[in-house]
Order: C-alpha cells, then structure tokens, then sequence
C-alpha cells in the first residue's frame, strides 16, 4: 500500500484544543483510519512541523480527501508527501 508522509502544522486552534484536551490527538488518528488510511508513525516534532506522520492510504485521492476533511476542521495544515521505498525506485533504475 502506498505510504505518505504528512507534516502538520497546528493552528491557534489547534494548539487551544491540544492544550485542553490531550487525547484529541489519538481521537483524530482513529479519523484516519475511518478515512480509509492508517497511521504507521507519528512523531511529535519542533520547528515549521508540530507533527510528523507516515501514513498509508490506498491511493492519492484519498489521502486528499483526508487532508480535505481533516483541515476543514480549522486546527491543522498539512503538506502531504509520497513516499517511494528506495527499492522500487532502485528496481525502476534498473540496479
């Protein structure tokens, strides 16, 4: 299955809700998944990205719907990145 590489950035509101109630974080990993992706890492990280999470998902427009629904909620920006394992792109480079 595909995998991603989602960077997250909490809004004002993002860090509010975090802040007063911790557990929203793996309340939004269960979204995912209901999303049709699962979260195999997350980390939490400091600089431009609050988070960082590798996720998989089936393809392309379902990680955009995801980022879709999830950042409709006003807390969260993401940047969403595919992942190619290095030996796939080895076996594409003929090595």
């Amino acid at each position: 299955m595909p995998a991603y590489l989602m960077l997250t950035t909490l809004t004002e509101k993002g860090t509010r809700t975090l802040n007063s109630n911790p557990e929203r974080l793996r309340a939004v990993n269960s979204d995912v998944e209901e999303l049709g992706a699962h979260v195999l890492h997350q980390w939490a990280s400091l600089g431009e990205y609050d988070f960082v999470t590798v996720v998989e998902a089936p393809d392309d427009v379902t990680m955009a719907r995801l980022s879709v629904q999830l950042g409709a909620r006003g807390s969260v920006r993401f940047e969403t990145l595919p992942l190619v394992p290095v030996d796939a792109l080895l076996d594409a480079l003929g090595t």
